[in-house]
């Protein structure tokens, strides 16, 4: 019985050592898609992506498809009202509803690049780039 209780000993601790292990991986994975906000409150990512995914992806979904529960979060995926871009770009700046404003936290730049991204994934199609300088005249 003692050397049985000595082994099932090391397998807990091979247990929590494999586990431990497997966090800090799965935790190594999430900090490729984590997000970083400077000092100053403002997203320091430049892509569409990487913003849509710091911004957007925790309502909206990271396929666009939108959520329904607590609240109800629009999908954005084959969603015909992204095709009017001010609409898309007041929303993003000023918010809209419950939707939070992001204006403070991104510069026109990243606006502009977050709503290219969503105009042209998850089904959307619209080929018109929106530029800084839209972005700018919509604040």
């Amino acid at each position: 019985m003692d050397r049985l209780a000595r082994h099932g000993g090391w397998l807990s601790m091979g247990l929590l050592a494999f586990a431990a292990m497997a966090s800090a991986s799965a935790q190594a994975q999430d900090a490729s898609r984590a997000f970083t906000i400077s000092p100053g409150y403002r997203f320091t990512e430049t892509s569409g992506e990487a913003l849509y995914n710091a911004t957007c992806a925790g309502c909206h979904m990271p396929d666009g498809k939108g959520a329904q529960g607590a609240g109800r979060y629009p999908a954005l995926a084959d969603n015909p009202a992204l095709e009017a871009a001010p609409y898309v770009i007041v929303n993003v700046l000023h918010g809209r509803k419950s939707m939070p404003s992001f204006g403070d936290e991104m510069n026109d730049e990243q606006v502009a690049a977050v709503v290219n991204y969503t105009r042209t994934h998850f089904g959307n199609r619209f080929a018109a780039s929106v530029t800084a300088s839209q972005v700018k005249s919509l604040r």
